[in-house]
Order: C-alpha cells, then structure tokens, then sequence
C-alpha cells in the first residue's frame, strides 16, 4: 500500500503532480490494479444504508478516500479497504460497493480493484461542469453548498486531483456514473454528460477506447420510479458517446420515496455495473442476462 499522505502533503504536491505528463510517473504503475471513476448525485454518493454483510470486503478491493473521514481514520488521496461508506463519511452503501465485489469475484487473483467516489446528493450534472460550475454552485440550496465544499466548492477538480493521485499507483479502466434524477426532461443531458466525460480524458490523459462510461437508469417505471422518464434520455447516451453503455436499473428494489435503490436494489445494480464491465474486457457471461444476477463468468485470455 502507499505511504499515507496528510491532507497539507496532498495540496503541497497537486501542482508538481498536475504538470507533469501522465508517461512520467507510468513506470511505478500496477498494471493489475484497475481504478474507476464513480461520480453522480444521491444514489452514488449512498442514499441506502449498509447493512453487517456489507462490511465484509476483501482487502484487494480499495477506496480512495477524496475528502478527509476523521471518524474512520481515512485522509484524503490515500487507499484504504473499500469497507462502506466509500463517498463521504456520513453516507451509505453505493453501486460502487458491489461493482467492485462482483468485479474480484471473477477477475484473477493478481488484480486489484480501486474505487475513487465523487458524489452529491441532489446535484445536476452541471456540478460537474468544470468551467461553469460556480455559478450552478452559487445559485444552489445551501445543502448542496455545504456538501460541495467538503470538495472545497469544486468536486469536478477534487475527482480530477485524487485521479492524478490514484493513476500513480495503477490504471483507470473505467467510469461510473448514477445521476439523472435532478435532470429530469433535460434532453440535453447526453451533451452535458459527454462534456463532462471529454473533459475527463482529457485532463487525465485518458482513451475513450480503453475508458469506456458506464451510465446507470434511474429507479424503473415498473418500481413506480418518481423520475423513470429519464431512462429514455439516459438510454440515448450511446448515440453521444460510442463508449458509453447504460446499466438497466429493471427489478431492482426501491426505497419507498421511489427515487433511490434499497441496499439490496444498489447490491444489484452495481453488480450489474460490474457485469457490463467485465463482458468489456473479454468476459464471457455463462448464466446473465441483460437485468439479472451475476452468477458466472469464463475468463479471457485478455489480463
């Protein structure tokens, strides 16, 4: 594991990290230590609340912390053991708690898995929005200032920086993302969100190719899902970006305000993140279908 870093070390370092090229620093990499990107509002910050089997986790399945959890003894920018709460120290069990889970039950024993979550609760994508961001902010309910600034205002820059930190120690494969809600109708949210992800490989150096996004609905129409409109602009996504592929939120259980999973619906989904990603390295499903559980898989000569 990486030497701790304190939070002062962490700001000091960001500018000499931030100039330098992503080739620079590849040689200290861990090929087999694969890292995500997970951003989004409430479901992926962790609405639904851990439960005692959701705190087992395999010491190879990590968290970067991106803000500073006293009360658990985490500092930002360092790997831990991806136990819940992996967003923020008050928050709850996320897509990414399973998506990781279900991605070392298949993957060889060689592989690692990191997780880095940026999310705010009842946010727009605009937040993420790197150069108009303030005025979103500023114009916001003081709930979402005071959640932005543990990100001191600007979570886009605070995923950016822990991702510099994080490519330092292995390789980004992917991109998570669970927001919508908040967009209700917007049908320029595909544009939005592609912003957002071109900025992304951009400022990190990144191949959509080798990066895919992977975009999960909101709660379904058959749950009675308050904002189950929006699945048919999240469902254009592909069309806006070839990398992006949507993750069906179909059968998974609901909380009763119909706008966020229970812990066993956000189980299910981020298994389901899991199993679209695990067919995009060269896995071969042996028993899943589209929008059920992942139960098998047969490995790919691809590492």
């Amino acid at each position: 594991m990486p030497k701790l870093l304190t939070t002062a070390a962490i700001t000091c370092c960001m500018a000499l990290i931030n100039a330098l090229p992503a080739t620079t620093y590849a040689q200290a990499r861990d090929t087999g230590f694969h890292i995500y990107l997970c951003l989004g509002q409430s479901n992926m910050e962790g609405n639904a609340r851990f439960e005692p089997q959701d705190t087992t986790v395999d010491s190879r399945f990590q968290v970067m912390a991106a803000v500073d959890f006293p009360a658990l003894n985490r500092t930002m920018g360092n790997w831990y053991t991806a136990k819940p709460p992996l967003c923020r120290s008050r928050t709850g069990l996320t897509p990414a708690d399973y998506f990781g889970r279900e991605m070392l039950a298949h993957l060889p024993a060689h592989n690692r898995v990191g997780v880095i979550n940026v999310a705010v609760g009842g946010c727009k994508i605009e937040l993420f929005d790197k150069d108009n961001y303030s005025s979103y902010v500023a114009a916001a309910p003081d709930w979402l200032k005071n959640t932005a600034r543990e990100y001191e205002g600007n979570p886009y820059a605070r995923l950016v920086a822990m991702a510099k930190l994080a490519q330092q120690d292995g390789v980004i494969k992917g991109i998570l993302l669970h927001q919508g809600e908040s967009n209700t109708n917007d049908s320029t949210w595909p544009a939005k969100v592609n912003m957002v992800y071109e900025n992304l490989l951009h400022d990190l150096g990144l191949n959509a190719a080798q990066v895919p996004l992977l975009a999960g609905e909101v709660v379904h129409k058959e749950q009675n899902g308050v904002c189950a409109g929006m699945n048919g602009i999240i469902a254009t996504l592909p069309q806006v970006i070839p990398t992006a592929h949507v993750i069906s939120s179909k059968g998974c259980a609901v909380a009763g305000d119909r706008l966020h999973f229970s812990a066993e619906g956000t189980r299910t989904l981020g298994a389901r993140y899991a199993a679209t990603m695990l067919s995009l390295l060269g896995y071969t499903s042996t028993h899943t279908t589209a929008t059920g559980p992942v139960t098998g898989y047969t490995n790919p000569a691809h590492r």
